[in-house]
């Protein structure tokens, strides 16, 4: 059903967000500002004890600063109460006293339909529990236990059990009233091809309730018990409720989990989330009895930015890894990865939990690896490169895979990371670990140690905050970005310090578009969505987030200093860069014997200005003045002449 924006816009203006984020939080009173709509509160979204989640009465919006959720009051419901988008709209438009616009009569026949089918599933649900009680169901009793499951923990799951009966479910479902055409549709009973009397779908099996993440019972697996039954596990068909491809096992629950800080993990099948579940891993999930799909893809990433796809350790497990490569690739970027961890050769979860317990699991998941390394895997394993030409294919191959995904960024670093593992590979990256410092008592091109038992050279790698931090860039550019950020995090945070440096805040002129409208907003007082974008990335930054007068509002006067030292840092650049650019207009055209000389110290002042060291974020009050002032003498004294002897 289409809804017309103003009246969704209607629906915000009239209901606070505050009054329904505050049916699920305690707010703290002591940082929150009701008179101003200004609320705090410990997150719903992930467990914690201090106030990190900020909601906005006044521009509509919450954002959490510690695990990044954001959005409105629609989004908050579908989040955190697994509503349809149609649902939480109906919700708030009987809040506010508002009327639904009329429903289009087709759609509504449909909706009323799928609402008589889920009422079938769950009579299903209870007579399949009803029948694991019963004598039929022994066999079924002692296989769960074999696996761990006691009574208690099957009621907890809802197992069940279809007797070998041709119609047990269907005479009982028919002797409630239930129309044998929507048995039929739900796809319980299967109808004849020569026109006989529908039959239960399930029989002789385990039966597993798969519900969506709604909780409603949209359709059921089934284990068998017969050895030598055509099929292991048997699905229900694509039914109006069920689509195989767009639904994952579990999804409710692990949603949930991962909103309380879990990881989320993929595994083969239900026995396997059970047990991974009751071992602690409550954020694991499963596809239905087929390869995973695009939009179960899309469906993990809407719950965790990496998903551990969690294999068994063996031949088939790889190649449904493989597979999922190709899959993947188009649809990956920042804030959509996977890593893939493999079980011991043999085993599946259930296996390895019960046969070494939770913390081995734990150490498989710990070693899970990125897609990247599962290509490169893909196209080097069992391979010889001893010529050019394989050499070239191998490039082929692997630049023909990371063509196709969309992200720059990401591409980029694919190639960064493929040309590494390719250096390694043929032979470079050998020698340089072989190589020792020379005799002359001059260092090895980079830091390292002899190890004391073979004698060989062995590098020291940089700690991985070194590595991942971004100060460690020696590019002008991303010092400036980090500086910029900083002073755009604060303001953010503590809007009571824009005016005063209103001003200098329009002076800054962003590259970034989303950082130009963020510019916009905090100077208007408005809010667009390009500015929250952009905000949001700004928040995610490891310096920001480590910075408590972002992180912490109540540090006004400290947020004040450091904005001002941010802005004079800024203004400094600013000066230098343009007394540089006149300097070099001084000397344009002028050749003679002392342009080498000229152009190294214009070369060298730029340098000064473009390349700051890392006290640009601790020192931001550095004397800009003196620089000036050394520039403009420079310029006077028109050091650029050859003094005459």
């Amino acid at each position: 059903m289409s809804l017309p924006p103003s009246f969704l816009d209607e629906i915000r203006a009239r209901v606070p967000l505050s009054r329904v984020i505050g049916r699920k939080v305690v707010w703290d009173l002591r940082r929150s500002n009701q008179a101003k709509g200004d609320w705090w509160a410990p997150c719903p979204f992930h467990g914690e004890k201090t106030a990190s989640f900020h909601v906005d009465d006044q521009k509509g919006f919450y954002y959490c600063f510690g695990c990044h959720a954001k959005g409105d009051a629609l989004t908050f419901l579908r989040e955190a109460e697994g509503m349809a988008f149609m649902e939480a709209v109906e919700m708030l438009a009987s809040e506010a006293g508002m009327v639904m616009p009329e429903r289009d009569p087709r759609e509504a026949q449909r909706t009323d339909r799928r609402t008589q089918l889920v009422e079938v599933m769950e009579q299903a649900v209870r007579w399949f529990r009803l029948q694991m009680q019963s004598g039929a169901a022994s066999e079924a009793r002692a296989y769960l236990a074999r696996r761990g499951l006691d009574d208690a923990a099957c009621e907890s799951l809802g197992l069940g059990y279809a007797p070998d009966q041709r119609q047990g479910l269907f005479n009982a479902l028919r002797s409630k009233n239930i129309p044998d055409a929507l048995i039929v549709e739900a796809g319980l009973a299967a109808k004849p091809d020569d026109g006989g009397a529908p039959f239960d779908r399930f029989r002789g099996r385990i039966i597993f309730p798969i519900r969506d993440a709604r909780g409603r019972c949209i359709a059921f697996g089934g284990r068998s018990l017969d050895p030598n039954a055509r099929a292991k596990y048997l699905n229900s068909p694509e039914t109006p409720l069920f689509d195989k491809g767009r639904n994952l096992y579990n999804i409710a629950p692990a949603r949930a989990a991962v909103a309380k800080g879990q990881p989320l993990v993929v595994s083969e099948g239900y026995m396997d989330v059970i047990a991974l579940s009751r071992a602690g891993f409550q954020g694991a999930v499963a596809p239905l009895g087929t390869a995973i799909t695009e939009d179960q893809l899309r469906l993990m990433w809407r719950i965790s930015p990496e998903p551990v796809i969690a294999l068994d350790g063996d031949t088939a497990g790889l190649r449904a890894a493989l597979r999922l490569i190709d899959l993947a690739l188009p649809m990956t970027g920042p804030g959509q990865a996977l890593r893939f961890a493999f079980l011991p050769e043999g085993q599946d979860p259930d296996d390895l939990i019960r046969a070494r317990g939770a913390a081995a699991m734990q150490a498989v998941l710990d070693e899970a690896r990125p897609l990247v390394d599962l290509l490169w895997r893909r196209e080097t394993e069992g391979k010889v490169f001893d010529s050019p030409e394989r050499k070239a294919a191998l490039d082929k191959s692997l630049g023909e895979a990371v063509a196709k995904i969309p992200d720059k960024d990401t591409r980029d670093h694919y190639l960064s990371t493929l040309k590494q593992m390719k250096w390694d590979l043929f032979g470079g990256g050998a020698r340089r670990r072989e190589r020792p410092a020379d005799g002359g008592g001059r260092s090895a091109p980079y830091p390292g140690r002899r190890d004391k038992g073979t004698r060989e050279y062995v590098p020291i790698a940089p700690a991985e905050p070194t590595r991942n931090s971004r100060l460690t860039a020696s590019d002008a550019g991303d010092m400036a970005d980090l500086i910029e950020a900083m002073v755009l995090a604060i303001c953010a945070t503590h809007p009571d310090l824009i005016a005063p440096v209103e001003w200098r805040l329009e002076r800054l002129d962003p590259l970034d578009a989303g950082r130009q409208a963020l510019v916009h907003d905090l100077l208007s007082g408005t809010r667009s969505a390009a500015g929250a974008i952009a905000l949001e990335s700004i928040m995610a930054e490891a310096h920001v987030r480590a910075a408590s007068v972002v992180m912490r509002p109540q540090e006004g006067d400290a947020a004040a200093e450091i904005l001002a030292n941010a802005l004079d840092k800024i203004d400094a650049r600013r000066a230098a860069r343009e007394e540089i650019a006149r300097a070099e207009a001084e000397i344009e055209g002028l050749v003679d014997e002392g342009l080498t000389w000229r152009v190294a110290q214009s070369a060298k002042a730029r340098q000064m200005a473009d390349h700051p060291t890392l006290s640009d974020l601790s020192d931001l009050g550095e004397n800009s003045d003196a620089q000036r002032a050394l520039l403009r003498a420079a310029i006077e004294n028109e050091i650029w002449r050859k003094p005459r002897r």
